[in-house]
C-alpha cells in the first residue's frame, strides 16, 4: 500500500519557496508514495509546474479567504472570516502603532493573527495521512486541521526578523514531528528562538533541477537586457520586499554611477514595495541604470545573459536565486546577512560583501576590474555539485519516522 502524503502551501505564485515545492515534487518517489497538493489560493505563474502525478485538490473558499481583500471576503458569503480579519487587523495595528519594526516583520505578525482567530472557521479534511506537510508559514491548518500519522512543517527564514507572538507560535510548532531548515544556519537562528525545538530540527537544502535550470535559460534571450559592450550588466532577482532591499541595490547603484562606473542594474521581481523602489530609482536619476524588468515566469535566461548577479538582501533563509545563478556559472555577490555563510563559501563560489552601500559598490567595482575574480567565481561556481540527492532521503526519513 502506498503512503498518503498531503502538502499544503499558500499558493503557486512566482517565488522562491513555490519553485522549491516544484523541484521536490518533481523528484518525489511516487512508486511509493500518493501525494495530494493543497494550494489555499490556487492559482499562480508557478502552476504548471506542479508534477502531473500529484493530486491537486480543490481549493478550499475558506483558506482561500486569507488570500483576498475583505470586500471580496464578504461578498462571496464568509463574514465572519472578514470579521476575524478585521478585529486582528485592528489588533495589529495598535499593537505596532509606535513601533519602528519594518513592514516585513509586521506582515508576519498580521498573517499569525489572522491564522489564529480564523483556523477554526476553516473546514477540517476528511482524509486521513501518513505524513502532513506544511510547506509554507503560517502552519496553523496542518497543525489544526489535518489528521495525520506524522506532521512536517518547513522554516524559509530568518524567524529573529520577524515581529510575532513566539509563546503562540510556539505551540504550533510543537504539534510537529519534525521541522526542517533550509539550510543550518537558518535552524541555527530558529532554535535560537525556540531552543526547546531543537531536537526536531533537521536541515533539508531547497530542491532544484540543475539540468532544468540550465535548459530553461536557453529558451531565449531577453531583448530587454541589451547593453554597450563596455557597460556591465548587473542583476537582481526576487520579490519587491524589505527583506530583498531592492532600495539599497538603488543606491549602490547610484554610487557606481556617480563614480563613473558603466553598469546597468536590471530588477526581475514583484512585491508590494516595488512603486517606492520605482520613485526612488527616479529620484536618484538613475532611471537609464537602474532598470525595473517586473515580473518573469523564467528568469534564467536574464541570469545567463547578466555579468555579475548581485543579492543585497537584508536577510535570508536561502536565497533560491542565488543557487540558480551559481548553477548558471555567474560571479555572484551577496551582502554578509545572517545566513549568508551557508548559503556560499566566500572567495570560492561566491563573494559576501559588508551590508554596506558604499562596501557592496566597492566590491562590484573591484569585480569588474578584476577578471581572474570572476572567471574564478564563475567556473568554480559552475562546477560545484549543488546535487540535491541526500535531501530526499532526507524528506522520505521525515515521513517514515
Amino acid at each position: 500500500m502506498k503512503k498518503k502524503i498531503l502538502i499544503t502551501v499558500n499558493s503557486m505564485e512566482i517565488g522562491g519557496i513555490e519553485r522549491s515545492l516544484a523541484g521536490l515534487l518533481s523528484v518525489f518517489d511516487y512508486d511509493k508514495y500518493d501525494v495530494d497538493v493543497l494550494l489555499f489560493s490556487k492559482k499562480g505563474e508557478f502552476l504548471p509546474l506542479i508534477d502531473k502525478r500529484c493530486n491537486l485538490l480543490p481549493e478550499l473558499p475558506q483558506c482561500a479567504s486569507l488570500l483576498k481583500p475583505v470586500r471580496e471576503v464578504l461578498l462571496t458569503g464568509h463574514p465572519l472570516l472578514a470579521a476575524s480579519r478585521i478585529i486582528s487587523k485592528l489588533l495589529i495595528d495598535n499593537r505596532f502603532k509606535y513601533s519602528d519594526e519594518p513592514s516585513d516583520a509586521v506582515v508576519f505578525a498580521y498573517l499569525q493573527a489572522y491564522w489564529d482567530s480564523s483556523v477554526r472557521l476553516m473546514p477540517k479534511l476528511k482524509k486521513k495521512y501518513d505524513a502532513a506537510i506544511s510547506f509554507m508559514w503560517p502552519h496553523h491548518f496542518v497543525s489544526k486541521n489535518v489528521r495525520a500519522k506524522r506532521k512536517i512543517a518547513w522554516v524559509h527564514t530568518d524567524y529573529s526578523k520577524a515581529a510575532l507572538d513566539y509563546e503562540k507560535d510556539l505551540k504550533i510548532w510543537e504539534s510537529f514531528d519534525t521541522i526542517a531548515a533550509v539550510s543550518s544556519e537558518c535552524g541555527r537562528v530558529f532554535t535560537k528562538i525556540y531552543p526547546s525545538l531543537s531536537a526536531k530540527l533537521v536541515t533539508v537544502e531547497n530542491i532544484l533541477s540543475k539540468e532544468l535550470v540550465r535548459q530553461q535559460a536557453d529558451e531565449f534571450v531577453p531583448g530587454d537586457m541589451k547593453a554597450g559592450p563596455d557597460v556591465t550588466r548587473l542583476l537582481t532577482v526576487g520579490r519587491f520586499c524589505y527583506a530583498k532591499a531592492f532600495d539599497v541595490a538603488a543606491e549602490i547603484c547610484k554610487i557606481l554611477v556617480d563614480r563613473g562606473v558603466k553598469v546597468r542594474w536590471y530588477a526581475v521581481g514583484y512585491g508590494s514595495e516595488q512603486q517606492s523602489v520605482e520613485k526612488k530609482v527616479r529620484e536618484l536619476g538613475i532611471s537609464e541604470s537602474f532598470i525595473i524588468l517586473g515580473k518573469k515566469v523564467n528568469p534564467y535566461p536574464y541570469m545567463k545573459n547578466c555579468d555579475i548577479y548581485v543579492q543585497p538582501s537584508r536577510y535570508e533563509g536561502k536565497a533560491v536565486t542565488v543557487r540558480e545563478a551559481q548553477i548558471l556559472g555567474k560571479p555572484v555577490i551577496i551582502t554578509d546577512f545572517t545566513t549568508a555563510r551557508s548559503q556560499v563559501k566566500d572567495g570560492f563560489d561566491a563573494s559576501i560583501s559588508p551590508m554596506k552601500p558604499e562596501a557592496v559598490a566597492d566590491d562590484i567595482e573591484r569585480m569588474i576590474k578584476d577578471d581572474e575574480l570572476r572567471q574564478r567565481l564563475s567556473k568554480n561556481a559552475f562546477e560545484s555539485d549543488y546535487s540535491v540527492d541526500g535531501q530526499m532521503n532526507k524528506i522520505y526519513a521525515m515521513i517514515e519516522g
